[in-house]
Parts: C-alpha cells; sequence; structure tokens
C-alpha cells in the first residue's frame, strides 16, 4: 500500500469513527410544573417519538443518576407488536430530569412485582377484575346479567362498578377468589387483615358507572357484553369493554370504554366511546344515605365520604375542568338507585374521567379532609400533566 493510499485509508477510518463518536441518544426532558413531588404518573412513549422500530432492547436511564428506569412494554392494539413504553419518574416540586434512551438487553432491565393485574373470572361466573398497589374493583359480565332475567340464583344485573377494599400492596384477586370459589378455604366478604369485598353495588353505579340523564330521569346500560385485556405489569393494567347499545328516552346509546389501573393511585382510568349523547353522568353510590355528598366544580370532583361497617370510606370521580360541567345528589326512594353524579361532557363521542376510593381502614387516608385534599391534588395534576420534551 503507498503513502497515499495508507493516508487515504487513515482518513476514511477517522472519519468514520468522528460519525460514531458524535451520534448522540434521544433524550427525553420531563418537567413538573406544580409545586408539590410527584411520583405516581406515567410517561407514555411510542415508536415514533423515538424513532426507534423495537421496543425490545430500550431502556430508560436517568442522565444524572444513571440509574435504569422500570418501564412497561404495552401492545395495545393486540397484534404481537409493543406499541408503548411506559415509565413513572420521581419528580420533586417544580423540577426537570433528563432520560437518555439507551440499548440494553433483557438481564439489564430493572426487574419489579406485578402489582397491576386484571383478569376475566369464569370461576366466579363472568366477572372482570382489577387491581394495582392501593385499590382494586370489578364489573359483571353477561353470564350474571342472563342468570337475573332467567331467575337463576346467584346472577348479578348491573353496569355499576364493584370496590373491592384491599389494606395490603400486594396482589389479593386470585388468592381470593381461590379462597372462595376454588378451595372453600375462605371468603373475601370477611377482613381476615388483607381487607374485603363488603361495597354494595345492585343496580347503583358503584364507584363509577355512567348514566344518561333526560330531564329527570337517569337511564342505565346492562353489564358488559365484550372484554379483552390489554395489559398487565408493574406500572399499568388496562383493558377493554363492550356494552350492548342501550335506550334513554328514544334515544341509542352505544357505549365501549377502555380501563386502566397506574401503580400508586386510587383512581381508575376511564376513556368512554360513547355516541347518542353529548353529556354522561358518572355515579357514586349513596348507600344508607348516612354519609355526605360534596364537590368542587373549579377542580372538577364530587365525592361521597360515608361510614362504612367499623370504618370510613370516600369514593369520588374526578375529570379535567373542560370536561367536568358540575354534580347532583341523586336522591330516590327506589333501592340502589341514589347515588351522586359528576355532569360530564362528551367530546367527539369520548369522555375520560377518573373513578376510585380511600377506606380509612387501609391507612392510605387519616380522615375525610385528607381524602378530600387528595382529590385537590389529583385534580392538579390531571389539569397540568408532566411536560414530556423528546430531542
Amino acid at each position: 500500500m503507498n503513502t497515499l493510499k495508507k493516508l487515504s485509508y487513515l482518513l476514511i477510518v477517522t472519519v468514520v469513527f468522528s460519525c460514531s463518536e458524535e451520534k448522540k441518544n434521544t433524550i427525553i426532558t420531563v418537567k413538573n410544573m406544580l409545586d408539590f413531588e410527584r411520583t405516581f404518573e406515567t410517561v407514555e412513549l411510542n415508536k415514533s417519538s423515538l424513532k426507534v422500530d423495537d421496543f425490545s432492547t430500550v431502556g430508560i436511564k436517568n442522565v444524572k443518576t444513571g440509574q435504569l428506569e422500570v418501564t412497561q412494554l404495552v401492545d395495545i392494539d393486540g397484534d404481537g407488536a409493543m406499541d408503548e413504553l411506559l415509565f413513572q419518574p420521581k419528580m420533586a416540586a417544580n423540577s426537570e430530569i433528563s432520560f437518555e434512551v439507551v440499548s440494553i438487553t433483557a438481564a439489564e432491565n430493572p426487574k419489579a412485582e406485578d402489582f397491576c393485574y386484571s383478569r376475566f373470572v369464569p370461576e366466579r361466573t363472568d366477572d372482570y377484575t382489577w387491581e394495582n398497589n392501593k385499590v382494586a374493583f370489578r364489573v359483571y359480565g353477561p353470564v350474571a346479567q342472563k342468570m337475573i332475567e332467567d331467575n337463576i340464583p346467584g346472577g348479578t344485573l348491573s353496569s355499576g362498578v364493584d370496590a373491592w377494599l384491599k389494606r395490603v400492596e400486594y396482589p389479593i384477586i386470585n388468592k381470593w377468589y381461590k379462597e372462595t370459589m376454588v378451595d372453600k378455604t375462605g371468603s373475601y366478604h370477611e377482613d381476615t387483615g388483607e381487607g374485603l369485598d363488603d361495597f354494595h353495588v345492585g343496580v347503583s353505579r358503584g364507584v363509577g358507572g355512567i348514566a344518561v340523564k333526560v330531564d329527570s330521569t337517569y337511564y342505565l346500560s346492562k353489564n358488559y357484553t365484550k372484554w379483552t385485556t390489554i395489559t398487565t405489569g408493574p406500572i399499568r393494567t388496562s383493558f377493554y369493554l363492550e356494552y350492548e347499545s342501550w335506550d334513554a328516552a328514544g334515544k341509542t346509546i352505544t357505549e365501549s370504554k377502555t380501563i386502566s389501573l397506574d401503580l400508586g393511585s386510587n383512581f381508575s382510568k376511564f376513556s368512554t366511546n360513547i355516541e347518542g349523547t353529548d353529556t354522561i353522568s358518572a355515579g357514586l353510590t349513596l348507600h344508607e344515605k348516612d354519609g355526605e355528598v360534596t364537590g368542587n366544580d373549579k377542580n372538577g370532583w364530587v365525592s361521597y365520604w360515608q361510614p362504612h361497617a367499623d370504618s370510613e370510606l370516600g369514593t369520588a370521580i374526578i375529570a379535567d375542568k373542560s370536561t367536568f360541567k358540575g354534580f347532583e345528589k341523586y336522591d330516590v326512594e327506589t333501592k340502589d338507585l341514589s347515588n351522586g353524579y359528576a355532569h360530564l361532557n362528551v367530546k367527539d363521542h369520548k369522555v375520560v374521567y377518573y373513578a376510585g376510593f380511600g377506606w380509612l381502614k387501609s391507612k392510605q387516608f387519616t380522615s375525610k379532609q385528607d381524602w378530600e385534599d387528595y382529590l385537590n391534588k389529583f385534580s392538579k395534576q390531571i389539569n397540568n400533566p408532566l411536560q414530556v420534551d423528546i430531542k
């Protein structure tokens, strides 16, 4: 190789290495513009925003600490390819954190327990149940509805949402169903230290079931007809439900929804698709009517705080300021039809709201005031989401 060729070769190698060194990884900057710490809010990233084709080797590294974040991949459309990457940064008040998108192996990916879980429950008719480390819920399916319509004992006719009052962080769904329905070694209606199901729903709205109000009457759907589990994991569980079309004073209402529950939150997110109305009302059962309905139009929430067995319980609906129209205490004599309602705007056949509860016995909250402080804080978070910038 002559001198000229050697110099040309060295120049090419130098250029290649220089280009490699100048190549920068994607940087994600997350900003918290509020004056309090935010620890359980989920950042959602898709492939196009990160300019990647495959999430399987993608990691999220804190630039300052060098620590990898716990992440969860989600296949939203069920085609077998992961569409979304989730992580929950711990954000101090009025802070900004930069994260680097890095390539990692499966062994390097931080492990975390799958606290966010949901499933269809054929051993208990056809419940669909979900939970995280704070709360648990369930809804009822078509078999349970048909049992009522055919006068078969054990059915449930309701599109209301049941609350399972847990007071441990670890998952209880499979354990409680196994003990109650399979092994017959216990009952989830009795509290042996983990919590229990003693929340009556009936035809009420439970914690977040919807209705359509026409004049002074509320019209309700029946049980869900179809379900699809979307994801479970350390950060989020989500699933899809469909309902048979239903009548509201001559209006045909079609309803489907995706419900999600994130780690650390007492509230499920209800992303509802609905046609036939430009407003819906999400409700909270008033049970024995011995509690207090309160609300805050400015912050977009309605709450019901009540005595509950040997403790106290708060339930609530929250929506962003453009969605929340107001609230109402609807009190009638017919059993289970009295509810506290949040009236919500439907935009382009969609409405998003949050429904959840806080049980005093779980020691997550200390009083009604503590619960309402949480509602106001949650309202600030959904009206001022974390700002995410990707470069």
